[in-house]
């Protein structure tokens, strides 16, 4: 007995356009807000959907801000946007380069956005990574763990520090990239 075939390569590319419908109208009424984050019912009409498909795709208003913002964190602004090399002080600075621009592409909505949670962030081994790679290198100066060369680069990339530095434009982001590698030399050989 042949049963009903499910098509779920339409299926799973619907679901995903609705995701990234409910994402689009999330991030617009983000930017459009006056300092507090959409409700979860405005989001649902702005994206032609239930409040329950919000809640099926995202599990909480918290769980969408949460992808909002890992959204946005992955189009821009973590360092794992500049590809490995051989020496890995060039890879911090195409990293603070690669963060810089990241932020650069819309500092008015990654100011609206909750920051990551510190979960996600401490899943994230980028930084420890290339904290990893410098000392291996011998490139940090003594009594510089690696654990202090991680807090660094994760405060160097952040969005926290770009946009104190970027003062909405007045530098540009190549420019802050420049002075965050000055920075970094605080913990480098």
């Amino acid at each position: 007995m042949e049963g009903r075939r499910y098509r779920l390569g339409k299926r799973a590319s619907q679901a995903q356009a609705t995701r990234s419908g409910i994402l689009k109208a999330a991030r617009d009424l983000v930017a459009a807000g006056r300092g507090q984050s959409p409700s979860v019912g405005a989001v649902a009409a702005r994206a032609g959907v239930s409040r329950l498909t919000v809640y099926h795709h995202f599990n909480s208003k918290g769980g969408l801000l949460g992808a909002l913002a890992a959204e946005a964190h992955a189009g821009g602004g973590r360092a794992d946007r500049a590809p490995a090399s051989g020496d890995p002080r060039q890879d911090l600075e195409r990293a603070l380069g690669a963060a810089c621009a990241g932020w650069a592409s819309d500092p008015a909505l990654f100011r609206r956005l909750p920051p990551l949670a510190a979960s996600a962030e401490a899943e994230a081994p980028e930084g420890r990574i290339l904290a990893e790679r410098l000392a291996a290198a011998d490139e940090l100066r003594a009594g510089c763990s690696i654990k202090e060369a991680e807090d660094v680069i994760a405060l160097l990339t952040s969005f926290a520090t770009f946009d104190r530095l970027h003062q909405d434009g007045r530098r540009s982001a190549n420019t802050v990239a420049a002075i965050l590698m000055r920075l970094a030399a605080a913990i480098l050989a």
